[in-house]
């Protein structure tokens, strides 16, 4: 299908048998490795068994792995296919608003049972630990979709799910809290007195709105303290931009069917899952020099780890009990203001995205959260799908890369991910129209 055939389409979805068998990992066509994580104790570069005490060996193999291609296990493809292949959507009616000659797409991950992309990696991390026995995970959350992701995924194999969610998100997202406890989940505010490192933080600030960082301290002393435990990560880390790469090759395979070819994508970044997940299949187009597509990584202006932070070893967590890791950070120890945004307040980037914006194939750019509602406002306005405040951020970079285009008259092919929807996050919504806060304008 030629592109001007393109121009009729507002909905692309796959057949399921078009859900991909395998993961793909960039480590395989990246033009130099990335650097290694190093032990916390030692400095020395870490070994495969210093993971073992919290993550199965299957997720611990995907880590280390160079291997391009990993194949998805039937009973996690099982459980993929109650909502995935997710729909390409055309965004007609936002193109329309803007005035832009940009054709605009957008890979909907709203459609899966948490509302966003974090099922693509909670279900197999919740099913390899489940072969090796293991009775409970504990994780982190911000904004709640990851905590609620593995507790739908823990649910399915059998094992219970217990989570720290940043205080700030905790006490302003009470729906979010809801839904992980509906689907059974055990639910703590972070910082807490459950733990030492959280009893710690306190006594230091009692006051404290909480970070991605501290609760993820919480979550892994709690794992390190039990041997019926492991712990759970919903971005940052290698195996979890791995699972995630089914958005990626879902949007091309879409694309492909309809003879487009992205110009641009655009993906909100916190921790790195989602934007790796959706650019790295577009990427290895463009390493193996079929496509010149260029990556734009939207990020909070209130945790800017790619466009204000350094690219050094730091830790994952305030506590240090996590693998040194080089990555795009803010220090471990920083603590962003409490932006709706709750996924994105993330100290550090994810090394492998670190890595793609040091080889230049990823760029960065940072959004303010009032211009991120008002380009989620313009684009549920027009569109009809309320986004996550996440995925606004994605949506602001995409209104710019459009309006240029309009100055230029360029047809562009913009892709954006939309990593969640936002309906648990109306209050933030109201929040933004209780000061006066408008839609964006072409």
């Amino acid at each position: 299908m030629s592109s001007s055939s393109a121009q009729d389409v507002i909905k692309v979805v796959l057949p399921e048998d078009a859900l991909p068998t395998h993961w793909y990992n960039i480590a395989a066509d990246l033009p130099e490795p990335p650097p290694p994580y190093l032990h916390p104790g030692t400095g020395e570069p870490l070994g495969p068994h210093d993971l073992d005490a919290i993550f199965p060996q299957a997720l611990v193999a995907q880590e280390m792995s160079a291997e391009r291609w990993v194949e998805i296990p039937a009973p996690v493809r099982d459980v993929y296919r109650r909502w995935r292949p997710t729909p390409l959507l055309r965004a007609r009616a936002l193109e329309a608003a803007l005035g832009t000659p940009a054709r605009i797409y957008v890979k909907y991950e709203g459609t899966s049972p948490a509302g966003s992309h974090k099922v693509n990696t909670s279900v197999p991390q919740a099913y390899y630990n489940s072969l090796e026995g293991v009775r409970r995970l504990t994780t982190e959350t911000g904004a709640g979709q990851w905590g609620t992701a593995l507790a739908f995924a823990c649910q399915q194999f059998g094992m219970e799910c217990e989570v720290w969610q940043v205080r700030a998100s905790y006490d302003s997202k009470p729906y979010r809290r809801t839904h992980m406890e509906t689907l059974g989940a055990v639910v703590h505010p972070s910082p807490s007195e459950l733990t030492e490192s959280g009893r710690r933080i306190l006594a230091d600030h009692p006051t404290t709105p909480g970070s991605l960082g501290m609760a993820i301290s919480e979550a892994t002393e709690v794992a390190f303290g039990s041997a019926d435990t492991h712990y759970s990560l919903g971005s940052v880390l290698n195996h979890v931009l791995l699972h995630q790469t089914v958005i990626g090759q879902e949007a091309l395979a879409a694309l492909d069917l309809i003879g487009e070819e992205a110009d641009e994508v655009f993906g909100c970044a916190g921790g790195g899952s989602n934007l790796g997940g959706l650019a790295m299949p577009f990427l290895q187009r463009r390493l193996a020099g079929t496509s010149t597509v260029r990556v734009t990584a939207a990020e909070p202006a209130a945790c800017p780890s790619i466009t204000k932070g350094e690219y050094r070893y730091d830790s994952g967590d305030v506590a240090g009990l996590t693998p040194l890791m080089k990555m795009h950070t803010l220090g471990h120890d920083f603590v962003p203001d409490p932006i709706h945004a709750g996924g994105l307040r993330y100290h550090g980037m994810s090394p492998m995205v670190s890595h793609c914006v040091e080889l230049g194939l990823i760029d960065a750019v940072a959004k303010e959260q009032d211009e991120c509602f008002a380009a989620g406002l313009l684009f549920a306005r027009t569109e009809g799908i309320v986004p996550a405040p996440e995925s606004t951020h994605a949506i602001a970079a995409a209104l710019d890369a459009a309006r240029a285009c309009t100055e230029t008259g360029e047809a562009k092919v913009l892709v954006i991910g939309l990593s969640g929807h936002g309906l648990l996050d109306l209050p933030a919504y109201a929040d933004y129209l209780s000061h006066g806060g408008q839609p964006a304008t072409g």
